[in-house]
Parts: structure tokens; C-alpha cells; sequence
């Protein structure tokens, strides 16, 4: 199929150049003139997603080399692209960074490149004025088919805008852009933390400084030249993917601030298939919702909820006896934190054995191949998805039902899967292999045929 999805790519030339701000800039500017806007962000992560959709009031996207396939790339970018006035994706670390030194799979060029999307670098001018066009210049050069029609600088000083935007016209001759800056704003600077930013719920004053974004792109940012730009992108080119449609169920999605990462197509794919998705909060609610056939707990920061969660005892017992009863559960990440004996010192549902502790680093961080080893919930022995871990709290007992490999071809045991339960660290997205999904959402059929 074919289909016209007017977009651009905002990439960054590195890690902290300011690619979020910017992005959240844009989008709040182009949603200020009353568009439609489509957004999407390149890799594994799941809370620039949540600035997104914020802003533009529309769920956000993953696109993601490692997850999947060129044609399925290009799906969910039709699917989730269709009916907006125009897309903006969010680029990952650098442009072209990608798995490994020396290698662009996987990277946002990887993105651009599938998607044929024009992309436009975000260079920050921060103590630099025509040194900026250099890495500009590299940038575009470093591979013949950059695909980088554009540049917006970030940090630039109101003054000298004007002679880099034609120092950009003169040496580029019309191949590349000039669209426009953000002056810095101390103010409006999106707080981090050990896991990329917090989460949008956590940003104190969010509201004002998404509007002072939104304000700023409008008065500095060329938005007519961006839009034209987009409207330059020629039609996506993918085939369908078809999910089977079955019976109705009810699953359960842990939805707070404990628990809110989760991948906007798993949802959506759920839906697809029939499920009702009934949110409830482990940490206000005292009871799961009644006549459910499945449960998902997505990952989130429960070590930071740790005593409410431990303190809601109704709410951890509840869990407790449906998980004995073998209500179908996948548990990532933070979910399956929260199934084990602790967090830190804090009790927690005490499914499965061990507790949870702080490492103070980094564990088994990135991307990983998955292969199951004995028949589960998701899969049959031997089958494979791909997925990512991201964590500085590990367990005692991570599990070892399935085989975790690394791009570099280190591996680990890992997540208890049973017939009834997938609980471990991996965020699996299920368009990697949707047979995993469609294998769920056949377990809670099979929960609600119990009670008919």
C-alpha cells in the first residue's frame, strides 16, 4: 500500500543537544495553529512519548530499527500517521548512532532511511556560531544519503541567528535549510533523572513550560518552512499487518505513577484484537476490576512508590489471588518488580520469590533477543522476540525461562514464565512478534471460558 504522510525526522548530533525540548517545541507550535499532529519517536523509549502525546493530545509511536522490520516500520507510521495535517519524529542519541561504535543499524538515520522521512538536525549553538555549521556540514556529508534537508539550531543567541541562517543558505546552496532557533530557556528545561527524563506527571510546571515552548517555536521557529518541508516527503510504502480478530475480554492494565511505561501499539494491539483495556491504579485502588481475563503490569518507577505500594495491602493481596488462580499476567519490568517478596525493605505482592535492590548503576542495559526455553504463556520453546531492558534495580531471583542475548553476543538467563505468567525485565513490544500477543490474549479467552 501507499499512502501520503506528510512528515520530517528531528534529529539530534548527540545526546543532550536538546532534541526533546525541540521537538516538544514544535509540536506544541504546529498544535497552536489548530494541525493535526502526528508524533513518533525513533528507539526503545517510552517516556518522551508521554511529552508527546501531551502535547498533541494523540498517543505517540515507537519506530525502532531493532524491534522491527523496514515494512513494519513503515505500517505503524501509516497507521498512527493517517488523518494528521502532518508527523514529527524524534530522533534517538546521535543521528547516526546506533548499535554499536561503527555501526548505524538500528539508529535514527537507520529510521530516516526506511521511511525515506526528511530529517532535520538539531545542532546546539551554545558557545558556538559558525563552528555549528561544521558539524552541520559533517553531518550532512558523513553519508551520501543523510537525508538532512534542514537544521534548527538550539541555544542560539537571538543575535546571531540571523547570520547563521545565511551563512546556511550560502554554503549549502538551498540543499539544506535554515528553520529557525530556540534562545535558551533556563526555564523551561525538562528536568532528568537516572532513566532519561521523569515522566510528564512529574514535571513540576509542565503546562507552562510546554506553552512557552509552543510560544517560543512560533515567534523563532520557521513552522511554514517545516510544514513545506514535510509535505515534501513522498508516500509510506508498506504492506498491512492484519491482527485476528476474537471474542471480547477484559484485561486489567496497571495505569499510575507507579506503572506507565508501556509501548502504545502493545495497547493498541490488544484493542485491535477485541480486549477491553480497563485501567485501574495499584496504588490507589483496593481491588482489581471485577469479571477481568487478563492482567498487564507495565514497567514505572515502583521503587519510588515503594510504601504506598507495600501500604495498599488490599491491592497486593487482590493481585496475589488471581496470579493463584492463574489469571493470565504479563509483568514487565517494573511489574514484575512489584509481583516479588520487596522492594528495598518493603513488602510486596510476594508472587514470585526474592526481592528487589538498588545496584547504583546500570543493569543489563539495551536491547536484547529473546529466546524462550520451555513452553510459556507467550510462546513455545525455542521462539524469539526482541526487546529492551533499562534498570539500576535488579533482582534476586530475575528468573530463567527464557535466554537474553545481547547485539553483542553476551547472554543471560532471565523472566519466570509459566503457562499462565511472563514476569521479568524485558519491555517486549509486540509487533516484534505478534504471535506473542495474539498467544495473551488466547490465554485470557481461555480464563473467561472458566466463568462462563
Amino acid at each position: 500500500m501507499s499512502e501520503q504522510i506528510p512528515r520530517v525526522l528531528l534529529a539530534g548530533s548527540n545526546s543532550g543537544c536538546g532534541k526533546t525540548t525541540v521537538t516538544c517545541a514544535v509540536l506544541g507550535g504546529l498544535a497552536g495553529r489548530g494541525l493535526r499532529v502526528g508524533a513518533f519517536k525513533c528507539g526503545p523509549d517510552y517516556i518522551d512519548t508521554m511529552f508527546h502525546s501531551r502535547i498533541t493530545g494523540l498517543p505517540s509511536t515507537n519506530l525502532d530499527r531493532f524491534f522491527f522490520d523496514e515494512n513494519t516500520v513503515n505500517f505503524l507510521l501509516a497507521r498512527s500517521g493517517s488523518g494528521c495535517d502532518l508527523s514529527v519524529i524524534e530522533g534517538v542519541m546521535g543521528y547516526y548512532d546506533g548499535l554499536g561504535p561503527g555501526k548505524t543499524a538500528a539508529s535514527t538515520y537507520e529510521v530516516a532511511r526506511s521511511t525515506r522521512t526528511p530529517v532535520i538536525l538539531v545542532v546546539n549553538a551554545k558557545g558556538a556560531s559558525l563552528s555549528a555549521l561544521a558539524v552541520l556540514h559533517g553531518f550532512s556529508s558523513f553519508c551520501p544519503d543523510s537525508g538532512i534537508r534542514g537544521v534548527l539550531f538550539n541555544q542560539c543567541a537571538d543575535a546571531a541567528y540571523p547570520a547563521l541562517a545565511q551563512a546556511v543558505l550560502e554554503r549549502f546552496e538551498g540543499r539544506i535549510r535554515p528553520l529557525g532557533y530556540l534562545p535558551r530557556m533556563k526555564d523551561c528545561a525538562l528536568e532528568s533523572r537516572r532513566l532519561g527524563l521523569v515522566t510528564a506527571d512529574q514535571v513540576k510546571g509542565l503546562e507552562e513550560k510546554l506553552e512557552a515552548l509552543a510560544k517560543q517555536a512560533q515567534s523563532t521557529v520557521d513552522l511554514d518552512g517545516l510544514i513545506s518541508l514535510a509535505a515534501q516527503a513522498p508516500p509510506v510504502q508498506y504492506a498491512p499487518i492484519h491482527l485476528p480478530q476474537y471474542p471480547p475480554v477484559r484485561i486489567a492494565v496497571a495505569k499510575d505513577a507507579a506503572f506507565c511505561f508501556y509501548y502504545e501499539d502493545n495497547l493498541r494491539a490488544l484493542r485491535e484484537m477485541g480486549a477491553q483495556l480497563i485501567l485501574f491504579s495499584p496504588l490507589s485502588d483496593t481491588d482489581l476490576p471485577p469479571n477481568i481475563q487478563g492482567l498487564y503490569l507495565g514497567g514505572g518507577y515502583p521503587e519510588l512508590y515503594a510504601r504506598p505500594l507495600s501500604e495498599n495491602s488490599r491491592m497486593r493481596s487482590a493481585v496475589r489471588a488471581a496470579l493463584e488462580k492463574g489469571l493470565p499476567c504479563i509483568a514487565e519490568c517494573g511489574g514484575f518488580m512489584y509481583l516479588t517478596e520487596r522492594i528495598g525493605g518493603f513488602p510486596m505482592v510476594g508472587a514470585l520469590p526474592g526481592g528487589c535492590f538498588d545496584t547504583g548503576k546500570l543493569v543489563r542495559f539495551g536491547y536484547v533477543s529473546l529466546k524462550a526455553k520451555v513452553n510459556n504463556l507467550l510462546c513455545r520453546a525455542g521462539e524469539e522476540i526482541r526487546g529492551h531492558e533499562f534498570h539500576y534495580w535488579d533482582a534476586e531471583e530475575p528468573g530463567g525461562d527464557f535466554t537474553a542475548v545481547k547485539p553483542s553476543g553476551k547472554s543471560w538467563d532471565c523472566v519466570t514464565a509459566t503457562q499462565t505468567l511472563y514476569a521479568g525485565y524485558p519491555h517486549l513490544p509486540f509487533y516484534a512478534n505478534p504471535s506473542f500477543a495474539q498467544n495473551f490474549y488466547k490465554a485470557c479467552l481461555k480464563e473467561g471460558a472458566k466463568h462462563v
